[in-house]
């Protein structure tokens, strides 16, 4: 009985440990994961991503022309995106396809929008399809940091992509610094 109770205090106490791990902001290991797919895939994906990341930086300076601009550019990539090179089974496929359409679509949207918080409404939708098609696909040989800022888009939260861990905000520029966390992590190979 007693082997018993001394195991169940054991296992509570590595399970208390392991959950205060996470409340303090230690994040899991950042093993490298596959980007198995084509080189042309990647090439084209990187030049969307390269233009997602301009489009973040003109959404953090509130510049209208910038974003418009790369808006714009990073449309014209994921329209071009070689879906066809993904050797994948027909019903993930179809999920990528609609991701790309639906963000094409948002982009679209976002351009079309005369206000600086209509546009990044429309930031955060995109932010949110990138990052799951990313999930799908990988990015070779990059490391992709999701952050967050709990005040964005009227207390609502608003969530972006960025190719570096440092600090930036395009829902309230670089005078809210303090309101960005990094939540997550990808790495691939």
């Amino acid at each position: 009985m007693r082997f018993i109770v001394a195991a169940l205090l054991l296992i509570s106490i590595a399970a208390c440990q392991s959950s205060t791990k996470q409340e303090s902001g230690e994040k899991a290991d950042t093993t490298a994961l596959q980007a198995p797919y084509a080189t042309v895939f990647y090439d084209s994906l990187q030049l969307a991503m390269e233009s997602y990341y301009s489009l973040t930086e003109g959404l953090t300076q509130a510049n209208i022309t910038y974003i418009d601009r790369y808006s714009a550019a990073l449309k014209q990539h994921l329209d071009s995106l070689p879906l066809n090179s993904l050797q994948m089974d027909s019903g993930r496929l179809a999920n990528v396809r609609n991701q790309v359409t639906s963000m094409s679509a948002e982009l679209s949207g976002l351009v079309g929008e005369n206000g600086i918080e209509e546009k990044r409404a429309a930031f955060d939708m995109v932010s949110g399809l990138l990052f799951d098609l990313i999930k799908v696909t990988g990015v070779k040989g990059k490391t992709v940091y999701r952050q967050y800022c709990p005040m964005a888009l009227k207390d609502a939260g608003g969530y972006w992509l960025s190719n570096s861990s440092k600090k930036t905000n395009p829902y309230f520029g670089n005078d809210m610094l303090g309101c960005v966390e990094v939540t997550d992590s990808l790495k691939f190979n």
